[in-house]
Formats: structure tokens, C-alpha cells, sequence
């Protein structure tokens, strides 16, 4: 059985705007969009939930722009 690797959406909330994407496009709804203390919402994986497709990775703006 192989082992699942969850993605990493970012390091950094410099690395994440906040779109959503990555929560819109999730077909295991294991994305949420959490408030941090300064009012902006950034993704967070349940790690349950998460099959590693990598959709999110796949439809991430930033993650598109810094790789293509």
C-alpha cells in the first residue's frame, strides 16, 4: 500500500492569495478557507479527506505561475 503525500498549498502566506481555487476545485472537499488573525482567509487541507490528487496544486494560480 503506498503511502499518501499531502500538498503543500504554501509555505509562506506570501506563496497564497486567497482566491480559493484550490477550495472551489477540491473534489474531496477537504479544503477550508480559514481567517487568520489579520481578517484573510487561507486554504487548509483535512488531511482525512485529502485523496492526494493534487487538483489544488494543478489549479493554483501562483503555483501555475511560478512553474510555467
Amino acid at each position: 500500500m503506498s503511502e499518501r503525500i499531502i500538498p503543500v498549498l504554501y509555505d509562506k502566506k506570501e506563496e497564497c492569495s486567497g482566491c480559493s481555487a484550490c477550495y472551489t476545485g477540491c473534489p474531496q472537499n477537504a479544503i477550508s478557507m480559514v481567517e487568520d488573525t489579520e481578517g484573510f482567509s487561507y486554504p487548509k487541507i483535512d488531511e482525512t479527506k485529502c485523496i492526494s490528487c493534487n487538483t489544488c496544486i494543478r489549479i493554483c494560480p501562483i503555483k501555475n505561475a511560478l512553474f510555467s
